[in-house]
């Protein structure tokens, strides 16, 4: 398997640990979308795509998220995740995400891994702002007279006959 393309798309905003997210091509003719770059206590790496673990309510059968405490669609009181008896030995150790697409072996991964930081920190360099020297400062114009108000003596005075209030 050879990664052919890596696309890969800055991230702004309030989260400060997600980079940016990336789409893969594999070997021209299989596309992996939403793999993001993440800044975790070790620097950065590779978050493969996930979704959200949903559980049915009991009593309407929406599937909510994994934790929630009440139905979003009938507003049941949810049975809490520790008193729920887990289907299989791998789903006591579920989070509240699913990886859609990972790789297999160590390998794979830091193959892929590899990949996405050289084209992250390619993207990085190329998004920097360059380096200009300030420009010239620009003279504005003189500031524009104020209008003369005459005083207050001698402005007309409108008052409501029916109060004692100046409009």
């Amino acid at each position: 398997m050879e990664i052919t393309e890596v696309k890969v798309f800055l991230k702004e905003g309030q989260d400060k640990k997600l980079k940016a997210y990336a789409t893969l091509t594999l070997d021209n003719c299989f596309v992996v979308r939403n793999v993001k770059v993440i800044e975790g206590n070790k620097g950065l790496f590779v978050a493969m795509p996930s979704r959200k673990i949903k559980d049915p309510c009991p009593k309407c059968h929406f599937r909510n998220t994994v934790r929630s405490k009440f139905c979003n669609q009938c507003g049941t009181s949810l049975p809490h995740a520790e008193h729920r008896a887990p289907a299989g030995p791998d789903e006591a150790k579920q989070s509240e995400h699913k990886d859609i697409a990972h790789p297999i072996t160590a390998e794979c991964r830091d193959y892929i891994q590899k990949r996405v930081l050289e084209s992250y920190e390619i993207e990085m360099r190329q998004t920097a702002p360059s380096v200009r020297p300030s420009p010239a400062p620009v003279s504005s114009p003189a500031p524009l007279p104020m209008p003369a108000v005459p005083p207050p003596s001698s402005r007309p005075s409108m008052v409501d006959e029916n109060s004692d209030i100046e409009l």
